[in-house]
């Protein structure tokens, strides 16, 4: 099976971002979307699951850190206007680590991929 993880990092303070939602959907050749799991992260802001991966599949996982800077002072007075984080790729390798850390802010966000 593969391994998805992430550590999500608020990009405003600096501090682990805990209890964020996550959710991960399988995209079919047809477009259509199917619910692998949702999860959230820590309070040491991680979170891992393990998928049985599809090398033939896409997949989008979608962080919800709209919510998570609604619940923080952080929000910058009602002008954050993104709600979701959205990552589509791939699992060439169904036994594989796939990491994405993510460096969030109310209004935009870097990540990557590391093994």
């Amino acid at each position: 099976m593969a391994r998805l993880s992430s550590h999500f990092l608020n990009g405003i303070d600096g501090t682990h971002a805990g209890d964020v939602g996550v959710s991960l959907w399988r995209i079919g050749k047809d477009h259509g979307r199917e619910l692998v799991f949702k999860s959230q992260s820590e309070a040491d802001g991680r979170f891992a699951e393990e998928v049985a991966g599809d090398a033939d599949a896409q997949y989008e996982m979608v962080v919800d850190s709209g919510a998570y800077f609604r619940k923080r002072a952080q929000q910058l007075d009602g002008r954050r206007i993104c709600d979701e984080i959205v990552i589509r790729f791939r699992m060439p390798d169904p036994a594989r680590r796939y990491h994405f850390p993510i460096i969030m802010s109310p209004n935009s966000y870097s990540c990557w991929w590391s093994s």
